[in-house]
């Protein structure tokens, strides 16, 4: 008998927690019944689990370090383009970032 209780009264909340079953203030009592409303999650923001851009800045924010090696004027031969998830200056085996005026090396891990 004690076990049917809590079932029930566990059932009971379960059901009022998922259905989104709220009292109004002013006494009335609307039963709207459904799921929950749906997450404010917006495709594009950085921590959407979904979101394309937030998961390119993580990765890219993983696997690219700025270092403090600055030049002002970039070596011939350098080519601007998409490298792992961000936009860079390559030129030969190094990687560079505008930033300013300058131009700062960066290390892709």
């Amino acid at each position: 008998m004690t076990y049917n209780k809590l079932f029930l009264t566990l059932g009971l909340a379960g059901f009022l927690t998922f259905t989104g079953f709220h009292v109004d203030e002013y006494g009335s009592m609307p039963l709207p019944i459904g799921f929950a409303t749906p997450a404010g999650a917006v495709i594009g923001r950085p921590l959407t689990p979904l979101s394309y851009a937030g998961v390119a800045r993580r990765t890219t924010r993983r696997v690219v370090t700025r270092t403090t090696t600055t030049i002002a004027v970039l070596p011939g031969g350098c080519r601007y383009g998409p490298y792992h998830g961000g936009y860079y200056y390559r030129c030969g085996a190094y990687y560079y970032a505008k930033s300013g005026n300058v131009y700062v090396q960066v290390i892709v891990q």
